[in-house]
């Protein structure tokens, strides 16, 4: 469904400071990442797409997330759903909704919300039953 995602940072360095152990937290590999345009790419199993990337705004003006936008990571396991969280918020995000079951969603939807240090927000969760 998606060819790429990109998520606008303020402070670049900052984002790659968050967003890196993030993604390893995630089993996501990195693409590239080139400073000087700045910008960073994650990409799925087998290298293939969607990317997930990071940048300053191309068009030069200041971020600002987007009210009702998020982004949603799929974590394979549950821990991985409260590793992702508890790495997010060792790094500089902030809580958005603690890890645990929202039975609301569908009986085994297990996830966690939080914003990273621009204020943009995104989710981790689990789709499998606890095992």
């Amino acid at each position: 469904m998606f060819s790429h995602i990109f998520v606008s940072v303020t402070d670049f360095d900052r984002a790659l400071r968050f967003y890196k152990p993030l993604m390893a937290a995630l089993d996501v590999e990195l693409r590239w990442s080139d400073k000087r345009t700045p910008w960073t790419g994650w990409h799925c199993d087998g290298k293939t797409r969607p990317y997930f990337v990071i940048c300053k705004p191309y068009n030069g003006l200041p971020h600002a997330p987007g009210n009702g936008q998020m982004i949603a990571f799929s974590a394979k396991t549950r821990h991985a759903v409260r590793h992702a969280y508890a790495v997010a918020l060792s790094n500089g995000g902030a809580c958005e909704g603690p890890p645990g079951p929202r039975p609301q969603y569908h009986a085994n939807y297990y996830g966690a919300y939080f914003r990273d240090p621009d204020g943009n927000k995104f989710c981790v969760a689990c789709h499998e039953p606890e095992v």
